[in-house]
């Protein structure tokens, strides 16, 4: 990639207005994204046959007019949609070359068990190997994603030292981290599971070198502007907002209240999209 491409992708992250596209759906959570989009499974037989469906959705979000870098940021990727093509190009590509949306990679491989009343990410012994074909694809940088489902101070502080260790090892590849540790939306204890975390991401942003940029996928927050100190850190490049399970209004409503964090939504960002949808009405949703 053109260093002035680079350039670029680094500042439209770090300050366009717009929302992150979460569009990196694996298997185990497509299924239900094809069902709610008005694909049904008895329409596709095995991985692969759904897989392909899930990218000709990602396509036709992705190709639509108004899908470009006026209003999306970025865009997350799953592994599958880096590796097949849109319009010819190969995916990351067609999305900066074409739209000027910044490319991101998801590379989780999905959670673990719950131990501590969180799921750390499962091991990702080939994620050397994913980075070195992201950064050959034009990806800018990565996702990875854990849940805390409840409080638990050794719970929380594996979550995070877990999520800075990968973020160190893709921060060598000469990539953008996005650390995710996500805070179950319906956990009794939600607020103070926020508030031990923002401590332990500030505590683990000051081991950070100060060229190390990354970003941060957070549950919308109980105390509205919480994460306010976490934008304020010279490492720290954006600070998303993830829906977590809210409809796309109550989602909206949360996300004004939080200054700085600009929306990162999945199924809420898909909401109301339908396969058998006209150009016309598909557009207009």
């Amino acid at each position: 990639m053109a260093a002035s491409d680079r350039k670029r992708q680094f500042e439209q992250m770090a300050s366009q207005d717009g929302f992150v596209a979460a569009l990196d759906q694996s298997g185990g959570s497509t299924p239900k994204a094809l069902r709610l989009y008005g694909i049904e499974d008895s329409s596709y037989k095995g991985e692969v046959e759904m897989m392909d469906r899930m990218h000709e959705m990602r396509s036709r979000i992705i190709t639509n007019p108004k899908f470009d870098g006026s209003r999306v940021v970025a865009a997350i990727l799953f592994e599958a949609t880096m590796d097949r093509e849109i319009g010819g190009m190969p995916s990351a590509k067609f999305i900066w070359e074409m739209k000027r949306v910044v490319p991101i990679l998801k590379i989780d491989q999905g959670l673990a068990e719950e131990k501590d009343g969180v799921q750390l990410m499962k091991d990702m012994p080939a994620l050397d190997d994913l980075l070195d074909r992201g950064v050959a694809a034009g990806i800018f940088g990565t996702k990875e994603r854990s849940v805390i489902k409840h409080f638990n101070q050794e719970g929380i502080k594996a979550i995070v030292q877990q999520q800075f260790d990968i973020a160190r090892r893709v921060l060598a590849k000469g990539l953008v981290p996005v650390l995710e540790p996500e805070v179950d939306i319906h956990a009794s204890d939600k607020e103070a599971c926020e508030r031990l975390l923002l401590d332990l991401l500030l505590e683990g942003l000051r081991q950070l070198a100060h060229e190390d940029w990354v970003v941060f996928k957070l549950t919308l927050p109980t105390q509205p502007d919480l994460y306010l100190p976490l934008m304020q850190h010279p490492c720290t490049l954006r600070v998303l907002a993830l829906s977590g399970g809210y409809a796309r209004e109550e989602a909206c409503k949360l996300l004004a209240q939080n200054t700085g964090m600009i929306a990162s939504f999945s199924r809420a960002f898909t909401e109301g999209l339908r396969d058998e949808q006209s150009e016309e009405d598909f557009s207009k949703t």
